[in-house]
């Protein structure tokens, strides 16, 4: 049985990880309501929501964030095609944090009635599911040791590996290239910068030819190096088979 093109990106992921059986595939497919696009700036979800649903991310890429009493924003993992943007709001409950699109998104709902009637009937699948959960804390405790213990050009460097490799494992990246709509101001949003300051840190690692980020294309030409200034391993990632 083929995959849906809407999950397409979630099975290569899954896929990565454990064999999914065909039945799998389709109870995947099952779970997902009706499209809807959220332009770009657009919210995702706010802050003390208490959704009946989790977010699955179809297309385009989107960002959880948090703000501070001054109104500052922080955004604390940045989501790719193929992710629930909040399937740990199954048990959550109240949103503690917000996910805004950074570029135009396509997005489809999964009950949570549905999802936990699938930790039932299909315990394999669910622990996959719950291995996504696990993954987004690794990435979340990974960006905080970049924050504390990496300077500027490295914390760029590590995220920009981690966003290929997320790409590639969901089959929309290849050839070191990857597209994003990513703005130098959501840039500093993520790696606590000013935007003044990412641009000198792009302009250097350009120079260095290690980095091109264009209109929102980013090409690798020296991935070797790029990987070692950003002290990227992607074993958190958990992207290599294993049974789950």
């Amino acid at each position: 049985m083929s995959s849906s093109p809407t999950i397409t990106p979630l099975i290569h992921k899954l896929a990565r990880r454990d064999a999914l059986s065909d039945e799998e595939r389709s109870v995947l497919a099952g779970l997902l309501g009706p499209e809807r696009h959220v332009p770009a700036g657009g919210l995702l979800v706010e802050p003390g929501d208490r959704p009946g649903f989790s977010t699955f991310l179809v297309s385009g890429f989107c960002a959880r964030y948090s703000l501070t009493v001054d109104g500052g924003r922080q955004l604390t993992e940045v989501n790719v095609p193929g992710d629930f943007v909040d399937l740990h709001s199954l048990l959550m409950r109240q949103m503690d944090h917000g996910v805004v699109a950074l570029g135009d998104c396509v997005i489809a709902p999964a009950a949570h009635a549905d999802l936990r009637r699938l930790t039932e009937s299909h315990p394999h699948l669910a622990r996959l599911l719950w291995l996504e959960t696990v993954v987004d804390g690794a990435i979340h405790r990974q960006w905080l040791v970049t924050m504390g213990q990496q300077n500027a050009a490295s914390r760029l460097a590590h995220l920009v590996c981690e966003l290929y490799r997320r790409l590639e494992s969901a089959g929309l990246a290849r050839d070191y290239r990857f597209s994003i709509p990513m703005t130098q101001v959501d840039l500093g949003d993520v790696l606590g910068l000013t935007p003044v300051h990412v641009n000198r840190v792009l302009m250097d690692l350009r120079q260095q030819g290690l980095l091109e980020w264009r209109a929102g294309l980013v090409t690798i030409p020296d991935w070797d190096s790029l990987v070692s200034l950003g002290q990227f391993d992607p074993t958190y990632l958990r992207l290599q088979s294993d049974v789950v």
